[in-house]
């Protein structure tokens, strides 16, 4: 494992335990990137920690901000079609995995960002999420007797709260969630006494020329982070990608999504529409729906029963468990 340290402002005897050890990096992974404009720090993770999980960000506080739809256990993702905001406003899309979302080029699933700051800053005031007034963020937060001593450790000691600095905070912490540590990595790694034969029979046909699913699902974060239809649906209702673009070769694509932690983000796809890792499976064995746009690397695989199973078996070895229950991303609140 790399540790990530920065420097500290001080920080105080009852936050030492929480500011110790620094972002852990898997060695067979690369260097994260931080931008310029909001570098790393460990005292900026923490605050972002803080603030991921706090109710005061939202209107009306009846909710935990970020981590009401992105959890832990669910790989910071959650496990519904469509996640609701405030005054239970609903999504149009299904959530996406924060996991190793510090690696990925594209963010949401038409790849309209590139970075996270932006929606981590924007989510506090967007109607249909937390609905605030950012003011009254501020002044919440200057209320408190933690958060000024923390935005102070964060971004130097002159420093006044604002919702811009928070919006860079739990950003700064979202990029710390690094999941590499599966019992997939562990094989990488040289335990290859791990696996099972049905979960190396699963691997050998995942990375096999006829199945072809490493094509996409790429590298070592399960994912070339490009748009494609993989024909999941036979409708233009959502276009995806076309939306950014307005190329008609990118209706109804989609960002491949990792398959890290495949295990516990169910349900499947932008949609939500395929609710187990059977339907899945189920889908890319029988080619994709019929679709004018769809990839032609789409094709019937023809598997069989034991073939299907050993290909879920292997997506499951994909699940991190220490990731989902690290207490170094968990509730700072719950002591």
């Amino acid at each position: 494992m790399v540790l990530l340290c920065a420097c500290s402002h001080n920080a105080g005897d009852s936050l030492n335990e929480e500011l110790s050890g620094g972002m852990v990096v898997p060695k067979h992974f690369p260097q994260p990137i931080f931008p310029k404009s909001n570098p790393y720090s460990r005292e900026k993770a923490l605050l972002g920690r803080y603030l991921f999980y706090e109710p005061l960000l939202v209107k009306d506080t009846s909710f935990p901000s970020c981590s009401h739809c992105l959890k832990q256990e669910f790989a910071f993702n959650n496990n519904v079609d469509f996640s609701k905001g405030y005054g239970g406003i609903s999504e149009i899309r299904n959530t996406m995995t924060l996991a190793n979302v510090v690696y990925r080029k594209m963010i949401f699933w038409d790849g309209r960002g590139n970075s996270v700051d932006g929606p981590a800053y924007r989510s506090i005031f967007m109607k249909n999420i937390f609905a605030s007034d950012t003011n009254d963020i501020v002044k919440r937060l200057e209320a408190t007797e933690l958060y000024p001593r923390l935005f102070k450790q964060a971004f130097g000691p002159d420093t006044k709260i604002s919702t811009y600095l928070a919006g860079q905070a739990i950003a700064t912490f979202v990029r710390t969630l690094i999941s590499g540590n599966s019992k997939y990595d562990k094989y990488l790694n040289g335990d290859t006494a791990l696996f099972s034969a049905e979960e190396k029979s699963g691997m050998e046909l995942f990375f096999s020329e006829r199945c072809r699913c490493s094509v996409c699902h790429s590298g070592i974060f399960f994912t070339d982070m490009l748009p494609h239809n993989t024909g999941v649906t036979v409708h233009y209702f959502d276009q995806g990608r076309w939306y950014v673009t307005n190329r008609r070769e990118d209706r109804n694509r989609f960002i491949t999504p990792t398959l890290r932690n495949i295990e516990v983000t169910a349900p499947y796809m932008s949609d939500g529409f395929l609710p187990t890792l059977d339907s899945v499976i189920e889908h890319y064995n029988r080619g994709g729906m019929k679709f004018l746009m769809k990839d032609t690397l789409m094709r019937p695989l023809n598997l069989s029963v034991y073939e299907k199973k050993s290909l879920i078996a292997f997506l499951k070895t994909l699940t991190d468990r220490e990731f989902l229950t690290n207490k170094k991303f968990s509730d700072p609140h719950k002591k």
